[in-house]
Parts: structure tokens; sequence; C-alpha cells
């Protein structure tokens, strides 16, 4: 499949660059070396060493190692893939901590990105005593979507942790119905939502929202103001080793990633704070649309790692 065969290649050439010994210069370099990045990508797998790609490219790598080419080199990589991308980082610690965004504003379908909101809520909910995390909540024939769990019926009750565990670990459907239901509706998340940093967004109804909205929730959550260090409790382990882990942990390598994945059709997503990055937290939010299945989870898993290197650059 041509698509394939276009991501692999990106990826490595991109994590090769971020390694180079950094030098100066001038903004048409890095011009230059995305166009090379974005013209190498129709490279067959097996046709090339990835050493001769960057021996072929080395005229154009002489770009520093900053969050301008990072961003620039990922731009050329979601270019390259053949998918509609968008990607926001912004870093929570270490010296000078940045925001960087490629399509940020762009609005793309959420899918199940829309339980992270939801849970997010309801975490605050709980921490304020507003709801108890074992109180019940009971099904109702319009919650029903096929999803992970299938033994939903009349008079089904499961516990606010019990929702909690399948929407955010299993992303079970119905549960993300459930929950929505329960934080007070569509509007009333919504609403939530966008007091809390994400204005662009339609969560559950209409289920859109940006990349940036996304990393706005989650850098409210990390910094405590949506229920703090109890909701955070709450909300943590359910969003931690996931069924669904191909992503933007896929990238990082010894931390524990917090998240929430969304996929449907050819739209794969992931929203994620890195707990421990080299150097500090970030968060990280890929959204694509194009690919999906494996190739969209490998060209967040890309992503991802190309991230993780430059902090790892960053923290040196």
């Amino acid at each position: 499949m041509v698509v394939r065969q276009r991501i692999l290649w990106p990826a490595i050439i991109f994590v090769a660059i971020l390694t180079l010994s950094a030098v100066d210069a001038e903004a048409k370099q890095r011009a230059a070396w995305s166009s090379a990045v974005t013209a190498s990508a129709p490279v067959e797998p097996g046709s090339l060493a990835v050493g001769s790609i960057v021996s072929t490219l080395a005229p154009v790598l002489a770009a520093p190692r900053s969050i301008d080419t990072l961003t620039i080199g990922i731009q050329a990589v979601i270019d390259s893939s053949g998918a509609t991308g968008g990607m926001t980082l912004i870093e929570l610690g270490g010296a000078t901590p940045a925001v960087r965004s490629v399509n940020g504003g762009e609005v793309f379908t959420a899918a199940s990105t829309y339980k992270l909101a939801a849970l997010m809520l309801e975490a605050q909910d709980i921490a304020a005593g507003a709801k108890n995390p074992n109180g019940v909540v009971c099904f109702q024939a319009d919650d029903y979507e096929s999803g992970w769990f299938d033994d939903y019926s009349d008079g089904t009750c499961l516990t606010r942790n019990e929702l909690a565990m399948r929407a955010g670990m299993y992303s079970d459907n119905t549960a993300g119905h459930m929950l929505v239901r329960d934080v007070g509706g569509a509007a009333v998340l919504n609403a939530w939502a966008a007091s809390a940093g994400a204005t662009d967004s339609e969560f559950f109804d209409g289920n859109t929202t940006t990349p940036d909205d996304l990393a706005a929730l989650w850098v409210a959550e990390a910094q405590g103001d949506l229920g703090g260090a109890a909701a955070q409790e709450w909300l943590y382990p359910v969003l931690t080793n996931t069924r669904t882990e191909n992503g933007v942990p896929a990238g990082v390598s010894g931390t524990s990633v917090v998240h929430k994945t969304g996929t449907i059709d050819l739209v794969d997503n992931d929203a994620a704070l890195v707990m421990s990055g080299p150097a500090g937290p970030y968060v990280l939010v890929v959204m694509t649309d194009g690919l999906g299945g494996s190739d969209g989870w490998q060209l967040i898993a890309g992503i991802s790692s190309a991230v993780w290197q430059f902090e790892t650059s960053r923290a040196q």
C-alpha cells in the first residue's frame, strides 16, 4: 500500500536529523531541509540505507537543534505521510519551557478524545465532593453504542469508578455516553471545556476539537486547575497503561504517559501528558486523519519519538 511506504522513512530521517551536531543556519536552510525531507518521502522501504539518505541530504542538514527545527521537521513528516495532521507540544518543566504547534488550531474529528474532557469534569466534581466515586450510574437504552463491553441491559448500573475505567482504559463507547450524561450532557460538558481553555471544541455532539484545545485541557489538569491532586489521583490511573499504547507512549522511554486516544475510520488521535520527560513533563497532542489503523499510530509514534529526542537534547 503506497501510503504505508511513505511513513517510515521520513520518521527515520527526522530522528537522524535531530541527532546531528548543531551549527548555525539561516531560515532558508530550514526551508530547504523541509523540502528535502518531503521530497524523500516516496523512497521504497529497503531500497536505500538510512545512511545513504542522510548523506544525500547532507547539504541541507545544517539546521540548528531548536524548537523551530523540531516543528519544521514534524510538518515535513506530516506532509510526506499523506495524512492531514496536527501537533501541539507544551513543555511544563525545564529551563525556558516552550509552546509550539503544527496546525494546532485546525479542527479534527475528536473521536473518543471527548471522553478525556468528560473524565476530567467527572474528576473535578469528585474532587469537589459533588459526586461520589462509588455512586452508581445506570444504563439507559439511548446510551448504547457498540464498543469494548457488551454487557449492558436494562437495570445495569456501574459505579463512577467502574465507568471511568471502562471509558478511560478501554475507551468503551457506551460507558462514554453514560459518562457524558452523568456530567450533565453535551452542553454542560462543552461550556465547562471552554472555561478550561478548549474554546474551539464541540465534544460529543458534533464531536470536533483541535490539538491546541486538548493540550489546553491537559495543561489545566497538570497544573491542578481542574480539581488538583484529588482529581489527578482519580483520573490518572484510568488513563495509564491503556489498551491502546501504540501512539504517544510508543515514542517515549521509561516514563508514564497519561493519555486518551481516539480512533474512528481513518482518524487516529492521542492526547497525552508525559509525566517525566528528559527535561521535565510535557503535553503532546497529535491528531491525524487520512491513514487509520497501524499507519496512523506509526505516524503518531514517530512524531512522539522525535519530540522525545528533542527533549533529550534539550536536557543535555
